[in-house]
């Protein structure tokens, strides 16, 4: 594959996850946080941390 290419669908993939983070968040009435620019960061690992990650109280 090529680099562009891959990096593109990379993007691509990223924004959709972020895109997906914050209307279930929205659909939820749950606060997203930060869990969006994470998951633009780092795709799947900022999904599964906006699913799983359970703040200390």
């Amino acid at each position: 594959m090529d680099l562009t290419a891959f990096l593109l669908a990379t993007l691509v993939a990223h924004i959709g996850l972020a895109i997906f983070v914050t209307a279930h968040a929205a659909l939820t009435g749950e606060d997203a946080g930060n869990w969006p620019y994470i998951t633009l960061a780092l795709g799947l690992a900022g999904v599964a941390g906006y699913f799983f990650y359970d703040e200390w109280q």
